[in-house]
Parts: C-alpha cells; sequence; structure tokens
C-alpha cells in the first residue's frame, strides 16, 4: 500500500494564533480516516491544507509523493476532492448543472462538456443515486439530499482521494447510516477517504484509521478503536469520564441502571400540589417495577415524557 497524504512536520498560523505546528501524519491508498477533534481544533484547516486551498507555514504536505506546492490547481483537483460542510449557490441551479461544475478542471480553458465528461457526470449522479432529482433545484433540496450532490462533484472530478468536512453534520439518523453506507462503497471503489467526523459511534463503526486533534497537545494517528479510549478522548474534548464510559459503550444498558444513571433525582423543596403531581410522574417512571434483564428501549425512554406531559397539563385545569 502506498501513501497518498503526508503531511511532514507542518505550522499553520492565522492572526499569529497557532493552528498546529509540527504536525505529522500519512494516509495510504484506500483508507477510510476519521478526522476527530472538538469544534476549533482546525479540522476543516486540516482539509483545506491538505486540498492546497491554504499553504502551511512550515513544513510540507506532499500528495502521492509530490509536494502540494508543486501541483498546478487543476492537476492538484483533478486527484484530490473536498467536499465542504456548506455550499452557497445564489441561482436557481439544477442539479445536473451543479454536478457538472466537478469537471472543470479536466476541461479546456475554451472547451466545453464532451460525450465523455456527460457519461462521467452520469456515473457520479448515479453513484450517489441522485438521478431522478437531476432537474430539481439545488437550493430546493433536502440536507441529505444536498449532501449526496455535493459528494457527486466531488465523484464528477475523479479524485483518488476524497476530503469531507463534517458529511454527516445535520442529517438524522437514517440519513447518517445511508451517507456512510455510500463512503465505503466508494471506498471499495478505491477512493480514499478522509473525513471530520463529530459522531464517535460513526467513527467506530465506519473507519479502520483515525487523527485525534487536541488542543495543545500533540495529533494523534492510529488505528480508529485504539483511539477511542475513554482516557484520550477525555483530555481531548474536555469532558466527564463518566459521560464518555456510557456514550462509549458498546452493550446495551439493563434499564434499572439506565434510569439510574441517565434520569436525574429531582430535589423538590415545594409541596405545592402541582410539584406534588410532578414528582408522582416521576416516581411512577421510576419505581416501576421492570423485569429482570429488560433493556432500554425506545419505546420505554417514552414513558417518562408522557408521565410528565400529563402533569403539565394537570397544573393548568
Amino acid at each position: 500500500m502506498s501513501t497518498i497524504l503526508e503531511f511532514c512536520n507542518v505550522g499553520f498560523a492565522r492572526r499569529e494564533r497557532s493552528i498546529f505546528s509540527d504536525l505529522s501524519f500519512s494516509v495510504e491508498h484506500g483508507e477510510m480516516v476519521a478526522l476527530m477533534g472538538p469544534n476549533g481544533v482546525g479540522k476543516t484547516t486540516l482539509l483545506n491544507l491538505a486540498s492546497g486551498l491554504l499553504c502551511p507555514s512550515s513544513g510540507e504536505i506532499l500528495v502521492q509523493g509530490r509536494a502540494v506546492r508543486a501541483w498546478g490547481r487543476r492537476q492538484l483537483s483533478c486527484c484530490v476532492a473536498l467536499v465542504p460542510q456548506h455550499l452557497e449557490v445564489p441561482f436557481a441551479f439544477r442539479v445536473e448543472e451543479i454536478v457538472a461544475q466537478g469537471r472543470t478542471p479536466h476541461l479546456s480553458f475554451f472547451g466545453g462538456i464532451s460525450s465523455r465528461d456527460s457519461e462521467i457526470i452520469e456515473n457520479a449522479m448515479e453513484a450517489v443515486d441522485i438521478l431522478k432529482m437531476r432537474n430539481r433545484i439545488f437550493s430546493e433540496l433536502s440536507g441529505g439530499e444536498r449532501q449526496r450532490v455535493k459528494i457527486a462533484i466531488g465523484l464528477a472530478q475523479q479524485p483518488k482521494l476524497m476530503l469531507l468536512d463534517e458529511p454527516t453534520q445535520h442529517l438524522d439518523l437514517g440519513r447518517q447510516i445511508e451517507l456512510m453506507d455510500l463512503l465505503r462503497r466508494l471506498n471499495e471503489r478505491g477512493i480514499t477517504i478522509m473525513a471530520a467526523v463529530h459522531d464517535l459511534a460513526l467513527v467506530r463503526e465506519s473507519f479502520s484509521k483515525a487523527i485525534l486533534l487536541t488542543p495543545d497537545a500533540p495529533a494523534m494517528t492510529g488505528a480508529a478503536k485504539e483511539l477511542l479510549q475513554a482516557d484520550l478522548l477525555e483530555r481531548a474534548f474536555s469532558v466527564e469520564r463518566a459521560g464518555l464510559d456510557r456514550y462509549l459503550s458498546i452493550d446495551p444498558m439493563p434499564i434499572d441502571q439506565a434510569a439510574s444513571s441517565v434520569i436525574p433525582e429531582l430535589d423538590i423543596i415545594d409541596d405545592s400540589e402541582g410539584s406534588q403531581r410532578k414528582k408522582s410522574g416521576w416516581q411512577e417512571y421510576r419505581e416501576k417495577p421492570w423485569r429482570p434483564g429488560e433493556q432500554l428501549t425506545e419505546r420505554n425512554c417514552r414513558r417518562y415524557p408522557q408521565n410528565l406531559r400529563g402533569a403539565h397539563h394537570r397544573d393548568k385545569d
């Protein structure tokens, strides 16, 4: 396996604020790499550096063994595709017209779209399942649909490396699962994937390798499961260990344990009638005799909100 992306002692500063200092890591052909870290740590900046949109203050960035500064802008765009968080389209462009922009690096200055370009655009839309929306207006699409269109633009570039900046942001659970399935299929087709991801459960399930960016500490690189350790994440995200242990737990928690750890105790000092009704709702939930070994389910979790909502309505009567 050969190296497709390498950061060699890279430093970057913005307005005298250092974002990176001596950052070094490598990405091999065919890997799926998750970029993890808290907000503001530099994940978007790293992706922009890798795509050539930003220049490092020090060090060297190599794509396929060649310094990024030695690539032409169009050449690099034929090898590396960046899928940004946001894509603002001010006019009423159709989806197919937007995807066609991915062919721009391959076109001559005065050349138009050839039959071969049209075939590649068609294949890109088919790969992400947006052929049926080709004539829809991009600005009228849902968040999940827009994300697929942005990935199709990248595919139309025919890249070897695809960089994605928080691709699951603002997507519901179903669309997140669909998107991750899509990225795995693209990876199986030979495209190296590197994505900034906040959901650590998605990292655990879908990525073989991870890079953990930590404020005021060197970045860490390794197998995703090795970096998803509570002691490392506790420092990186400044979160309490107990919360991390629950978040990273793979096995479902028995309902009696979950109720005591997830649902807080109420300290009711007001003995008014309304407060006592709310207290009764909590007691009904907490004191209900669950069967041994019963697991925490969505249906069970909904019982408390219904109780509390009922008490709330009674208070108004």
